[in-house]
Order: C-alpha cells, then sequence, then structure tokens
C-alpha cells in the first residue's frame, strides 16, 4: 500500500505587511521613528516632486502623519510636505524596506516584480523626503542582504559616490511645531 503523499503547501498571504506593523510597532516603543523606503510606480500616491529613482523614502512615525492605516494591502496616512497636506497611499508590495532613522535598524524586501530592469535590490539613500516633521543628517546605506548601517537620515536618492557616512552628531531629534 502506498504512502499518501502529504497534502500541497498553503502559499498563505504575504508577510510584509506583518513585518511592516510589528517593524513600526518596535520603533514606536523603543522612542525611534520609523521610515519606509518605498519603489514609486504609478500605483503609489505620493508627491512626484520628492520621488527619486523612482524611489521615496517616508517617515511613517505618528509624529509626521494623520490618520495612519498600515494595511494588508497598502499604508495609508495623511503627511504635510512643504506645509501643505497630501494624501499618501502606498501598496504594501512597493515598500522596499522600514528600519529605525536613528539606528538604522529593520528589514529591506525584494523591489516588486515590475520594476525597471535598472532597478537592483540595493538602495543608496542620502536625505528623507521633507514629510517628517524633523530634520535628518547624514547618509545612509540599505541592502536587502544586510541590515542597514546604524547612521542617521536616509531617503530614496542614489549617492553618486561609495564615501561611508559621517556618525550622528548631537542629541535626539526634537519636534518642532508649526502653526
Amino acid at each position: 500500500m502506498p504512502t499518501p503523499a502529504p497534502p500541497p503547501a498553503a502559499t498563505g498571504t504575504s508577510t510584509r505587511p506583518y513585518l511592516i506593523r510589528a517593524l513600526h510597532d518596535w520603533c514606536t516603543d523603543n522612542g525611534f521613528t520609523p521610515y519606509v523606503a518605498v519603489f514609486v510606480d504609478a500605483s503609489v500616491q505620493v508627491p512626484t516632486e520628492y520621488v527619486k529613482n523612482n524611489e521615496i523614502v517616508l517617515n511613517i512615525g505618528f509624529e509626521a502623519t494623520t490618520a495612519l492605516k498600515l494595511g494588508n494591502e497598502s499604508i495609508e496616512f495623511k503627511a504635510r510636505f512643504g506645509g501643505t497636506s497630501r494624501e499618501i497611499v502606498v501598496p504594501v508590495d512597493h515598500v522596499i524596506a522600514i528600519y529605525a532613522r536613528e539606528n538604522g535598524q529593520g528589514m529591506a524586501f525584494p523591489v516588486p516584480a515590475d520594476a525597471p530592469a535598472g532597478m537592483t535590490p540595493t538602495a543608496e539613500a542620502t536625505e528623507p523626503a521633507p514629510a517628517s516633521v524633523s530634520a535628518l543628517k547624514g547618509p545612509k546605506k540599505l541592502s536587502l542582504a544586510d541590515s542597514p548601517p546604524a547612521t542617521s537620515g536616509a531617503s530614496a536618492q542614489q549617492r553618486a559616490d561609495d564615501t561611508p557616512p559621517e556618525p550622528p552628531s548631537g542629541g535626539r531629534p526634537t519636534l518642532k511645531r508649526i502653526k
């Protein structure tokens, strides 16, 4: 009598939205600022004037967003860019990294399958889009193979050189309210 074959493995849903929520919670619980690097195409609703090389980095901390919803299909919130409130909608599969601004700890994800041929799974970043209320300093490199290095600041703009990042200076960032 032959042994029955095991049942086919269930694929289940993507783990990406659960990992994004978990890392967002971890950042928030530890007083860090959660940032997401996003691959931008027609399905992403962000201010295009801040997109560099089909990427943008967004502060998704509660201090920088209003009505933040970290769903299974998309991340939605309102944020101020240049003093103007904007609606942001990012499909979860377009998030290529989530990390803490202060120490670079987080997780990187593969770029979407429909990304242009020139896109690689490595995003080098230097300055975030000004969606946050605090200014950032210094460059940062994100890599899908390794955890991001512990430096301050990040964005979607590709660096032209490979110089090492400057260490952060000063104390903890402060919130500046603009009325």
